[in-house]
């Protein structure tokens, strides 16, 4: 039977899956129904199973024949968002809600899991279906050290993300950085508080951060190359108890974003370009300063192989080539530690659809997918690893 058919009959089951997921969201490290219905699904299909990182699960899938090893990726995690959506499978849980599409990422693995498991005459090597964890808090770098990787070595890795930012029945592929490195920072500027009628005797940390907050843009657009895309974002800002009072020290939260490759703790790095604004300022000032990164990471940067093979089975999936577009974003992904140990494509399906108002941005609380999406990441899924692992 060809694939897309073997799809279309697994539709109604994909998307039961899916709204089961996004009715029952668990949080980074608390996926324990989810992992528990993962693990019974895979081994209704007679694969092998086994856990990871507690809530973690691998299934691997063996071909008929030796061969290379290749990972596929689902997310599993939710948010702690409290879900606005009015439809029937609306979350069950308060301050809980799949609002990035991993309740989706989920269903297709397991649906694509399902019909590869019939093909294992066609399969030169193995499948490893990942279903991962935390990645809200990027905990992948956790897995590859608890040897996700390993037994058997993983030669590649391919992973999905659903972006409702494209219409429905595109796909979104191209070699090189597609998603940024990101790095989460805390800093807090300590001055000396006093008297807001007696500011000499003070050293004002919320000038200070002022200050801060203006000249680390310049870093954007008179220190980085216009084409290598970067992005110093302040999120949030807290200092102070009330407006006569100079306060010792201000907080401030946000985020450090690029989209190409550099080494770290080298003079070329945002941060390292970061910190030193920061130092200069606080100097200027006469405050100190303490920062801490609560998540870094690197892009996620495609290969150029396997994006091509990529592109190549998405003729096979979307109606016309025009429905097959290069994509980048600057939202950060913890498939970049997959992606810079083994060649990897990660790459985007296409769930926008306005008119049934599946339009939100992800992380939105009315955040919603156009489910005739999920077909098609299925179908890919199966595509690109019947095509990796071939005899040819």
């Amino acid at each position: 039977m060809e694939i897309k058919e073997q799809v279309r009959q697994l539709n109604d089951e994909i998307i039961e899956l899916r709204r089961d997921f996004h009715q029952h969201p668990e949080l980074g490290l608390e996926e324990f129904r989810t992992s528990e219905k993962i693990i019974t699904y895979l081994e209704n299909i007679g694969m092998d199973v086994s856990r990871i990182a507690e809530t973690g699960v691998v299934g691997l899938l063996s071909g008929n024949h030796p061969g290379r090893t290749l990972l596929l990726r689902a997310d599993m995690d939710a948010l702690p968002i409290q879900e606005e959506n009015e439809v029937p499978y609306k979350s069950i849980y308060d301050g809980k809600m799949h609002a990035c599409g991993h309740d989706g990422h989920t269903a297709m693995l397991l649906i694509a899991a399902k019909i590869l498991s019939r093909h294992t005459d066609e399969i030169t090597g193995n499948i490893k279906f990942l279903f991962q964890p935390d990645e809200e808090n990027m905990y992948a770098d956790v897995l590859v050290e608890k040897g996700v990787l390993k037994n058997p070595r993983v030669d590649a890795a391919m992973g999905i993300h659903l972006m409702t930012t494209i219409p429905a029945g595109k796909i979104g592929i191209q070699s090189g950085p597609v998603m940024a490195g990101m790095h989460v920072f805390n800093l807090t500027i300590k001055g000396k508080g006093g008297h807001t009628g007696f500011p000499q005797d003070s050293i004002d940390p919320i000038i200070t951060a002022a200050s801060i907050i203006q000249s680390t843009q310049i870093i954007q657009t008179r220190e980085i190359d216009v084409l290598k895309p970067t992005l110093i974002v302040f999120g949030k800002i807290e200092g102070g108890t009330i407006g006569n009072v100079i306060p010792d020290k201000v907080k401030m939260e946000g985020t450090i974003r690029y989209l190409y490759d550099t080494e770290p703790d080298t003079d070329e790095h945002p941060c390292t370009k970061f910190e030193r604004v920061v130092e200069s300022i606080c100097a200027a000032h006469r405050a100190k300063y303490d920062i801490k990164y609560t998540y870094s990471h690197p892009p996620v940067i495609n290969d150029p192989g396997m994006a091509y093979l990529v592109r190549a089975k998405a003729e096979n999936v979307v109606d016309t080539e025009d429905n097959i577009i290069p994509f980048v974003t600057m939202i950060g992904e913890d498939f970049c530690e997959f992606a810079n140990r083994a060649p990897s494509a990660f790459y985007f399906v296409g769930a926008g659809n306005k008119d049934i108002g599946a339009d939100y941005p992800h992380h939105h609380p009315c955040f919603n997918i156009d489910e005739d999406s999920l077909a098609v990441g299925v179908e890919m899924h199966v595509r690109t690893a019947l095509s990796f692992l071939s005899k040819s």
